[in-house]
């Protein structure tokens, strides 16, 4: 979005330095993040180049350059923390064959109304056998765990993979945030007790806490499902939830306890040491890597556009030369002396020595979201010097080029924890509690997540969650905080059916 310029100008360079820092006329984003977000999301996607929406299937993105770039590093980081705990990675066909999904009941009665279904191939040949393509994999991976898996010595086995999955979303779609099509990486592990496996999911959202808040920056709580929210199949489901600027909650990255129900329905089991057989005990978890990108801008951005975190960003260091009459030969090899330099170090760093304003360059790259700018001109090049310039809170400083290494590496570090420290701040602003029912359907206007106590998380507590759905337009209860240790008093009842309150959960709406 452009605003129109206040000063007319006939010439679009040369510039003089001296009009440069001044030359805050033209702004390529312009729209408030807090009062109008539904406004801002669509429009970055679009200004920025992050996707077009226009391919003509609805629920399907095309990611363009720009996400792709800092999807790809996203996978980067979630795969190696992966691999780094055990995790090796594979492949499985994208199509799941219907008898395979019919094995587990709870499960394909789960996702069967989500399915896309391929019956037809060639020239209309109808085919023996529905095909699914996978909405999740458990049952595209297990039949051949069952026949990979003999003993206890081929276990724990900890696989995962990346790629796409598909959901027949019925609600409103949103680029990145809900959609038909997300690229995920999905991990599948197996065990010989159900002791590791609970330990395997409390890794697992070891893995969120160091990628998710660590890597990209983003403010959560791990909650623990509700009975009649969880995973189709599985025992428990324990999820990440973060909070988007208009009160709502994004679920992102969720591993769930299957126990030895999967194992049982698949014939997954292992002969122990003394020659006798077992089932299995078994978890999965899925980071949304398409889903956690969308939260991350939402999460990060202001009001003149994108704010990555460093290791994410598709550019890290961007150069703008001021490119004035006089010595511009001298500016541009500078500039490329810089780049030169600056990639040496292993950042991906871009000249953009374009004809446009230097006024223009940098709200284009703000608007971008690269987290560092290195500004320079006649003088600059004179002395061997830079001016850099920080995307999160706009600080400017003029450096050596011998001390450019040093100063790129500390910024990169106080960029990433600024911006973390700034969401989780926002985050805490957003989370109340609720005494009465009244308090509740305030906070809830008041676009806050809301801790109350609650009667159960168990199925008994299910139409306690319908009433709060229904009276407060589509408010949910998100589940039990893991890193809660706090229990109600005595005296804490539940608000809806007044049954003394056995727990403390969180209430919000969510995308």
């Amino acid at each position: 979005m452009t605003k129109k310029k206040t000063k007319k100008t006939t010439k679009k360079s040369p510039v003089k330095e001296s009009q440069v820092k001044e030359d805050l006329t033209l702004v390529t984003f312009n729209i408030s993040k807090e009062k109008n977000f539904s406004e801002w999301f669509t429009k970055i996607v679009q200004i920025a180049e992050l996707a077009d929406m226009r391919y003509g299937v609805k629920g399907f993105l095309v990611y363009q350059p720009w996400s792709t770039i800092a999807i790809k590093k996203m996978f980067d980081l979630y795969e190696q923390e992966l691999n780094d705990f055990g995790h090796n990675p594979v492949i499985f066909p994208m199509v799941i064959p219907e008898s395979n999904f019919q094995i587990e009941q709870d499960h394909v009665e789960g996702f069967t109304p989500e399915v896309f279904w391929v019956t037809t191939a060639g020239k209309g040949d109808i085919l023996e056998e529905r095909l699914a393509l996978r909405p999740t994999s458990e049952t595209a991976m297990y039949p051949l765990y069952a026949l990979w898996i003999r003993s206890w010595r081929d276990l724990p086995l900890k696989l995962y993979q990346s790629g796409s999955v598909f959901r027949y979303e019925g609600k409103s779609t949103r680029p990145f945030l809900r959609g038909r099509e997300f690229i995920w990486i999905e991990s599948h592990n197996v065990f010989t007790t159900m002791k590791e496996a609970e330990a395997q999911t409390r890794e697992d959202m070891q893995i969120s806490i160091n990628v998710m808040n660590g890597r990209f920056c983003i403010p959560f709580i791990q909650f623990q499902r509700p009975e009649w929210d969880k995973f189709a199949g599985a025992v428990h489901t324990y999820a990440a939830d973060t909070l988007m600027p208009d009160g709502r909650f994004l679920q992102l990255p969720s591993t769930h306890l299957l126990g030895d129900k999967f194992s049982k329905a698949f014939g997954i089991n292992y002969m122990d040491e003394e020659g006798e057989s077992h089932p299995a005990y078994q978890t999965c978890y899925g980071p949304a890597i398409s889903r956690i990108f969308g939260g991350m801008i939402a999460v990060h951005g202001d009001d003149s556009g994108l704010i990555f975190p460093f290791e994410v960003a598709p550019i890290q260091v961007i150069i703008v030369p001021i490119l004035a009459k006089k010595q511009a030969a001298k500016v541009k090899a500078y500039a490329e002396e810089l780049r030169s330099l600056v990639r040496s170090m292993g950042y991906r760093v871009q000249v953009d020595d374009s004809d446009k304003r230097p006024g223009d360059k940098y709200y284009f790259w703000e608007m971008k979201g690269v987290p560092l700018r290195l500004e320079l001109g006649r003088r600059e090049a004179q002395e061997g010097k830079v001016t850099v310039f920080r995307r999160d809170n706009r600080e400017k400083t003029l450096v050596a080029k011998a001390d450019l290494e040093e100063t790129i590496k500390d910024l990169s570090i106080d960029l990433n924890k600024s911006i973390k420290e700034r969401a989780q701040k926002l985050f805490d602003s957003k989370l109340s509690q609720a005494k009465t029912l009244d308090e509740l359907v305030e906070h809830i206007k008041a676009r806050k997540m809301v801790k109350i106590p609650w009667c159960s998380i168990d199925l008994d507590g299910e139409p306690c969650a319908e009433e709060i759905k229904d009276q407060l337009a589509g408010a949910e209860v998100r589940g039990i905080d893991v890193q809660e240790k706090k229990v109600p008093s005595k005296k804490e009842t539940c608000f809806i059916c007044g049954k003394p309150a056995k727990c403390f959960v969180y209430v919000g709406k969510q995308y």
